[in-house]
Formats: structure tokens, sequence, C-alpha cells
């Protein structure tokens, strides 16, 4: 977990430490999208409600995220949750070391990011403006959609330094005002997407390119 020095886009805090998963868990494929929201909560709070159900929602706080699945767990008797830091990682990297799951480069082709300004920006899809629906680019090796731009997700885990070793099942709580959240978005450039990228937001904000996606053990 974190980033080897000389990646591009490193920021200090990507301090590169051994994580293990010792327990198998369930990842969405997609992020949740406007249509489910709207079918367990009733109302679509999304910006780009235009865009269609197929779309992730966004506009949604992490507090908004705990009451959906509070919701969603009394409708179907299972427990949902949103994913780990580490869990998240995991997710996005598929396997790989690499800045992306797709290798060295992401082009706006694999991703929805902001390419204006950077080696892509004559691509005809440079900037989109908008999310695109979920699973409109190709899923990663683990059959995981939108993991690199689109929304950004947010985790369980407060925004606290790394650890200095080795650790198992990390799940970050250090009374921060701040909760992490991954991915980068549409209206975010290309080293945002990065799977090592650590954002954060406070658990009251809302934006709409702030989404998530859910875990299940």
């Amino acid at each position: 977990m974190g980033s080897p020095p000389g990646e591009r886009g490193r920021e200090a805090e990507e301090t590169a430490h051994s994580v293990t998963i010792s327990r198998p868990f369930y990842l969405g494929a997609t992020e949740v999208t406007q249509g489910q929201w709207e079918r367990v909560m009733g109302s679509n709070p999304s910006h780009f409600r235009s865009c269609g159900p197929g779309c992730p929602v966004e506009e949604v706080s992490w507090y908004d995220v705990q009451a959906f699945i509070a919701r969603l767990d009394s409708l179907t008797s299972r427990r949902f949750r949103l994913p780990t830091e580490a869990e998240w990682e995991y997710a996005c990297r598929a396997g790989t070391t690499t800045p992306f799951s797709t290798g060295s480069d992401l082009t706006p082709e694999q991703a929805n990011y902001d390419a204006e300004g950077s080696a892509h920006a004559a691509s005809p899809v440079a900037f989109r403006r908008s999310p695109a629906p979920v699973a409109s680019f190709a899923a990663n090796a683990f059959g995981l959609f939108d993991l690199h731009g689109n929304v950004w997700e947010w985790t369980s885990d407060d925004h606290c330094p790394y650890p200095a070793g080795p650790v198992a099942d990390p799940v970050a709580n250090c009374s921060s005002e701040e909760k992490v959240i991954r991915g980068g978005s549409w209206y975010f450039d290309r080293d945002s997407a990065r799977c090592a990228l650590r954002y954060t937001h406070r658990p009251q904000d809302r934006g709409p390119s702030l989404g998530f996606r859910l875990a299940r053990r």
C-alpha cells in the first residue's frame, strides 16, 4: 500500500508499507448509481440527475451514505458498509504495482477524468465535464469498474498517518475531522486517479463529484 519514491504525482504521505487483508470481502462492481439510491431512499440528491439512473449518485456526504447503508441493511437483512482505505486500494490495484491498474498511464478512453492540459489533451474526450454511466469503461483484472475517475469514493477510514510498519486489516480511527476519499473524478486530473492517491473531505461535505461504492463480508 502506498507508492514508491519517484512515482509521478506522489505525495509524501503515501508511505509504502505492507498490509495484510486476512478476510475475504465483496466489493460492488460499480459505484452506487442514482437509480439504486432512489430505490432505497426515495429521492435523488445528484447534481447530474440528467445523466440518468445508470450514472453514479453524487452530492452525498459520508453521513448520507451511512443512512443509505442503514436503510439498505433493513430492506435486505444483509450488512453493507464502506470499504476500508486498504481494501479500496487493493481492489483498485487488482494485482498491479503501477500507478494505475492500466499501467504507468491512464488515458481519457480508459477512465473519466480531466485530461485538459495533459499529454492527452488532444483526445476528443479529454474533459467530459460530468460523470459517465457506470461501467462505461473496461473493468480491471478483478472485474471492477471506475475505480479510476468518474466520482470520488468515500471510504470508512479517518484520514490518519500511515503506520510505520506492516499491519493487518487496518481501519484508521484517529479522531480526524476528515475521511479519506479515493479514486479521483471527472473534475480532477489523471494523477488524482492514481491507486495510491489519498484525498479527504469532512464527513458532512457533499459535491457533484463525491460518490461511493459498497462493500460487504
